[in-house]
C-alpha cells in the first residue's frame, strides 16, 4: 500500500512489520519520532512487544543487548550525542555477536550546538563492529530496515541503519509499505544460535584472557567479511519478493565516465539530478552511490572506480587530521591497483548546511580543473564572511 510517510516514520513501519519483540527507546532531535511512532504501535497493538523508557541512551542500548541475548529480535534507536553515549556498550553488542538493529539519524555532534545534518555521529562508531547502512530516501530507510534484520540475523553482527536528519528524518514522502504477509516470507521468525536459556545453563560473555581473545576479535571481522556477501543475497531476494533493488554500490553512468561523483545518503538524489544535467551538455560524468559502508565494499569500489580517470568524493563529515572519511577509504581501497584514479577529496554540508545543485556542479569543476589531487581535503561552501 503506497503512503506518505516522513522518513522516521518509514523506519518505524519497517520495525511494526518486523514483528520486533523488545524495543528500547530515549527521545533525543532529530530520532525521536523513531521510537514515538513505535511506543504507540505498542500501545495500540499493532506491534506485540515490550517497550521499554528508559533514562538514556547507555541504557536504552543495554536494555537491547539484555534482550537479545534471550534470543528475540529487538530495535532501539538515536542519534548524535545518545549515540556517542552508547559507544562504550556498543562494542559489547558487537562482541556478544547479537544481531540487534538500530535506526541512526545523522546528526552533529557539538559543540557548537547542533540538531542538523552530518554524518560525524555514526562514523565516530566505525570501528565498534556494527554494519552501517546508509539510506537516500524513505522508501531506502523502510526497505533497509528489513534487509538489515535479515543481514544481521544472518552474520550474528549488530546493524545500524543510517539517515539523514532533516532531509530524510522530518520529510514526507510517499512510500511502498508492504503487507504483512509478504513480508513475512522475506523475514521469518528469529532463530538464535545461542541464548540464556534456564533450562541449558551456559557461561556466556566471561572474563577472556590473552589465549581465546584474539580468536573472538578474528570471529567478528570473519563476521563482516561474510555481510558483503550476504547483503548481496539477502537483497538479490528482497528484489524478487518486492520489486525494489538494493545493492552496497549503485552507479549511474560509470562505465564511460571521465569523472565519477561519489556520495552517501540524501545528497545522492541532488546529484542524480545534476549528472543527469551534465550529461545533457556532453560530459561523461558519472554517480557512485556508498550504501554500505561497514563492511566495506572494497572489491565493488575497485570494479566500479578502478577505470575512471578521476573520482570525486562528498563528505559530510570529517576525520581531524585526516579529512572526508569516506574519500580515504576509497583511497585505501583504490591502493592495491597498478592504475589508480585520481580521487578528489570534498567536504561539504556539516551541521546541515544545505548541498545544493549549485554545490555539486562546483565540485565537479573544480575536479575538472585541477590538474592532481590536494594532500589535504578541500572545505567546499564555506562562509567567507566567518574568519577562524
Amino acid at each position: 500500500m503506497r503512503q506518505v510517510l516522513e522518513g522516521s516514520h518509514a523506519i518505524s513501519e519497517a520495525v511494526r512489520l518486523a514483528k520486533v519483540q523488545v524495543v528500547a527507546g530515549y527521545p533525543i532531535t532529530p530520532q525521536t519520532h523513531i521510537i514515538e511512532a513505535i511506543s504507540q504501535h505498542c500501545a495500540d497493538g499493532s506491534l506485540k512487544a515490550r517497550f521499554i523508557p528508559v533514562e538514556s541512551e547507555h541504557s536504552s542500548m543495554a536494555a537491547v543487548i539484555g534482550a537479545a541475548a534471550t534470543g528475540v529480535r529487538t530495535f532501539t534507536a538515536t542519534s548524535s550525542h545518545g549515540l556517542a553515549l552508547m559507544h562504550e556498550v556498543l562494542h559489547w553488542a558487537s562482541a556478544a555477536r547479537l544481531p540487534i538493529v538500530m535506526g541512526e539519524v545523522n546528526r552533529a555532534l557539538g559543540p557548537g550546538w547542533n540538531i542538523w545534518m552530518d554524518q560525524s555521529d555514526s562514523l565516530a562508531q566505525r570501528d565498534t563492529g556494527w554494519i552501517q547502512l546508509y539510506c537516500e530516501d524513505a522508501q531506502d530507510a523502510l526497505d533497509t530496515t528489513l534487509i538489515a534484520f535479515r543481514l544481521a540475523e544472518t552474520v550474528n553482527l549488530p546493524a545500524m541503519v543510517v539517515i539523514d536528519a532533516f532531509y530524510v528524518s522530518h520529510t514526507f514522502e510517499p512510500v511502498d509499505v508492504p503487507d504483512q504477509e509478504t513480508v513475512d516470507r522475506f523475514l521469518p521468525p528469529l532463530e538464535p544460535r545461542f541464548r540464556i536459556d534456564v533450562d541449558h545453563p551456559q557461561a556466556l560473555y566471561p572474563m577472556v584472557g590473552p589465549a581465546f581473545f584474539m580468536e573472538m576479535r578474528r570471529s567478528i571481522q570473519d563476521g563482516m567479511e561474510a555481510a558483503g556477501p550476504a547483503f548481496d543475497a539477502i537483497a538479490g531476494e528482497f528484489e524478487s519478493v518486492f520489486g525494489r533493488r538494493h545493492s552496497a554500490v549503485e552507479t549511474v553512468g560509470c562505465e564511460d565516465a571521465d569523472l565519477v561523483l561519489v556520495t552517501t545518503g540524501s545528497v545522492t538524489s541532488t546529484a542524480r539530478l545534476v549528472v543527469a544535467q551534465q550529461r545533457e551538455q556532453g560530459k561523461r560524468v558519472g554517480l557512485c552511490k556508498i550504501k554500505q559502508f561497514r563492511p566495506f565494499p572494497a572489491e565493488m569500489i575497485r570494479a566500479v572506480l578502478g577505470s575512471a580517470p578521476r573520482v570525486a568524493v562528498i563528505d559530510r563529515n570529517v576525520s581531524f587530521g585526516s579529512g572526508g572519511i569516506f574519500a580515504r577509504e576509497i583511497q585505501g581501497a583504490l591502493c592495491p591497483l597498478e592504475q589508480r584514479p585520481a580521487v578528489y577529496s570534498y567536504i561539504a554540508g556539516l551541521g546541515g548546511r544545505d548541498i545544493t545543485p549549485e554545490t555539486i556542479a562546483e565540485v565537479l569543476r573544480l575536479a575538472e580543473e585541477t590538474p592532481a589531487p590536494e594532500a589535504e581535503s578541500r572545505w567546499v561552501g564555506l562562509n567567507p564572511d566567518v574568519k577562524p
